[in-house]
């Protein structure tokens, strides 16, 4: 009778998830998404009916940074855990691809996903050191891990220090150049995103949050936050190395000075953030919102400290009405437009 009853709770709470679950993607818009990627995926043919560089690169820019916002939410806004050494990521993916470029002439379109693999291995191994940290502590460390990583790429012979390595390009006209990178971009910002929401929706993302809300609780649940927080930075850092490695052939050039900078962090938490963190959509909003504001700023103020003030400000004035993110703050609300519900 008890093997029975359980039995019964077993069949009510499946039917009871597969309900809850359809009712969910109802309400999430799958088809925009995918209108989305069918819209970048035409894009390039623009190119047949005149000039459209420009375009190309401000998208492939746009998609490289929801790329590495979602991949920086997984560890930061999933599991809590601050970062702002994450584009350390990004520069030894650019430099093991870029440095394979260099002397083996493998493009780094072939190499990228192998230099994701060995930045996650390297983020797993780092992070079962910092991830001990918690709090500022933490964040702390990561700026130190940043500040190790741009001496030792400065003084490294093997990479010319700071004076970088000059990359080959690929033999295409300038008006299809972009295009390769263009693809490899979207493909990469397709595959963190979707990774990003089937993480939330697993069981492993269930337990990313438990830590994020209370890690002491978690621990006592039984849950080994040590080799969660561990996996996460791995995950985080994969997709952060591949698009570093895409990025380095795409500038023709490496050198520790347009990878290793605190604002490529920044950027990645400030996304977050303005977007929504620990959210699906958060950090592509957020990332499409900073760098419109900043080539608009950039066209209209220069590059000066005005344009570095005016984003300040806009941050401040949007935390201000939105304390958790654009996505964040509506859905808190109920008010988030079902186009941006993707969660």
């Amino acid at each position: 009778m008890k093997n029975l009853d359980v039995s019964k709770i077993r069949e009510t709470r499946k039917i009871y998830d597969e309900s809850i679950s359809a009712t969910r993607s109802l309400e999430r818009p799958i088809w925009l998404p995918t209108i989305i990627v069918g819209v970048l995926l035409v894009v390039p043919a623009l190119q047949f009916f005149g000039g459209y560089n420009y375009l190309l690169h401000m998208l492939l820019y746009v998609m490289m940074y929801s790329a590495m916002a979602s991949s920086w939410n997984i560890l930061g806004g999933y599991t809590g855990y601050i970062s702002l050494g994450h584009n350390v990521f990004f520069c030894i993916g650019g430099y093991f691809s870029g440095l394979i470029l260099a002397y083996f002439r493998i493009s780094t379109l072939i190499t990228a996903p192998l230099a994701g693999v060995v930045v996650a291995i390297l983020g797993f191994l780092v992070g079962l050191i910092a991830i001990k940290m918690r709090g500022p502590t933490f964040i702390i460390s990561s700026i130190a891990l940043l500040m190790v990583a741009r001496i030792l790429f400065d003084n490294w012979d093997f990479v010319d220090g700071s004076n970088g390595i000059t990359l080959g390009q690929l033999d295409m006209t300038a008006q299809w150049i972009k295009l390769p990178y263009y693809y490899a971009f979207l493909v990469i910002a397709v595959v963190t995103i979707y990774t990003s929401y089937r993480i939330k929706h697993s069981k492993f993302g269930l337990h990313l949050r438990a830590i994020s809300q209370d890690e002491v609780k978690a621990e006592s649940a039984g849950i080994n936050t040590w080799l969660y927080k561990s996996i996460a930075f791995a995950i985080s850092a994969f997709f952060v190395g591949a698009c570093g490695a895409v990025w380095g052939e795409y500038l023709t050039f490496l050198r520790p000075n347009i990878f290793i900078i605190l604002l490529i962090s920044v950027n990645m938490v400030l996304m977050c953030i303005l977007g929504g963190k620990g959210t699906v959509a958060g950090p592509i909003i957020g990332a499409i919102l900073i760098i419109a504001f900043n080539e608009t700023s950039v066209a209209f103020l220069g590059t000066s400290e005005i344009n570095i003030l005016s984003t300040g400000l806009i941050m401040v004035v949007v935390i201000k009405f939105y304390p958790n993110g654009i996505v964040g703050t509506l859905a808190r609300m109920k008010k988030l437009p079902r186009f941006l519900n993707w969660d």
